[in-house]
C-alpha cells in the first residue's frame, strides 16, 4: 500500500526524488501514476525552483510548475477534475501540492518591503532578511454545512459551477467571526433559513488556492427558502436516496451528504 506523508526540507531535489508537476492549474500526468521520476527530460533545469512537499512510499516529493511550452505533448489533468472524478487520484498529496506551490509562487517578494524573499532555515516559510519576518503559506477558513428537516436534507446547485452536481451551502469565515455564526450568516444569506443546533462533523484542505473546509450538521430553525441568485440556481429539501447527483465521497460535501443521509436512514434524533 503506499503512502503518502506531508513533511518539508530545504535541500533541493536528487537524482532519487519524485516531482509533482502542474501547468496553470492541470496536474502533468505521467504515463503511470501522478509523479515524475526526478530525471524526466521535461525537468532539465528547471527545478531550481522546486518545493519539498512530503514523502511518497518513503522517496522525498517535490512540486514545480512546468510553462507550457513544455508540456504541448503531455497529458493534463485539470486538478478539479482529479479530485471529483478521478478515484485513483491521491487527493491529499495533489491539494497539497498545489497549495504549497501557489503559496510560493505568490509569495516571491515580502509584502511588507517589497525585496525577495528566501529558504527559511528551519521552517516551510519564505524568509524576508531586511524584515526578518517569515511568510507562511496561507490557510482561508470555511465552512459548509449539510442542513436537516425532519427526513429530508437541503441539497442546492451553484448558480457559478457548470458541473450538475447538487452540494451544500458554504463560505469564508470573516474576521471577528466564529465557525458557528459563519454558518448562520452563509446559510442566511444564501436561503432565508434560520438554523440551530450547529455540531462539527469534519474538515478537508481544499485547494482553490487555499481553503481549509470546515464541515458542519445543523437543524432547520424556519424561514422559507429565498435564493441568493448570484450564488445559487436552484435549491430544495430532499430524502436520503432520492437526491439528485451530488459530489463523491472524496470531497467533505460529499461524505457529509452521505452522514446525513445515514443519521436521517437510521432514524437518528439530532442532539
Amino acid at each position: 500500500m503506499t503512502q503518502w506523508k506531508p513533511g518539508w526540507t530545504n535541500m533541493p531535489p536528487d537524482q532519487n526524488d519524485l516531482i509533482l508537476a502542474f501547468s496553470g492549474s492541470g496536474v502533468v500526468k505521467p504515463d503511470n501514476g501522478w509523479l515524475h521520476p526526478r530525471g524526466s527530460a521535461l525537468f532539465g533545469d528547471l527545478l531550481s525552483g522546486a518545493v519539498s512537499l512530503g514523502t511518497f512510499d518513503g522517496r522525498d516529493v517535490f512540486v514545480t510548475e512546468l510553462p507550457e511550452s513544455v508540456v504541448e505533448d503531455q497529458e493534463i489533468i485539470p486538478l478539479r477534475d482529479a479530485l471529483l472524478m478521478m478515484s485513483d487520484a491521491p487527493a491529499d498529496m495533489l491539494s497539497t501540492g498545489f497549495q504549497v506551490w501557489q503559496w510560493w509562487r505568490d509569495h516571491q517578494y515580502c509584502g511588507r518591503c517589497g525585496e525577495e524573499t528566501g529558504f527559511h532555515p528551519r521552517e516551510r516559510a519564505k524568509w524576508c532578511e531586511p524584515c526578518g519576518i517569515p511568510w507562511y503559506p496561507r490557510l482561508a477558513p470555511c465552512v459548509i454545512v449539510v442542513i436537516r428537516r425532519d427526513d429530508r436534507l437541503l441539497l442546492a446547485r451553484s448558480s457559478r459551477v457548470k458541473r450538475h452536481f447538487y452540494s451544500l451551502i458554504a463560505g469564508f469565515v470573516e474576521p471577528g467571526e466564529s465557525l458557528e455564526g459563519a454558518v448562520c450568516r452563509e446559510v442566511k444569506e444564501e436561503t432565508g433559513l434560520d438554523v440551530t443546533n450547529i455540531r462539527y462533523h469534519a474538515s478537508q484542505p481544499w485547494p482553490f488556492p487555499h481553503q481549509l473546509m470546515v464541515g458542519f450538521f445543523a437543524d432547520y430553525a424556519g424561514g422559507d427558502l429565498v435564493l441568493q441568485e448570484d450564488e445559487l440556481a436552484d435549491a430544495d429539501w430532499f430524502l436520503p436516496g432520492d437526491t439528485p447527483p451530488v459530489p463523491p465521497e472524496s470531497t467533505i460535501a460529499g461524505r457529509l451528504i452521505r452522514a446525513m443521509e445515514k443519521e436521517i436512514s437510521r432514524g437518528g434524533i439530532p442532539v
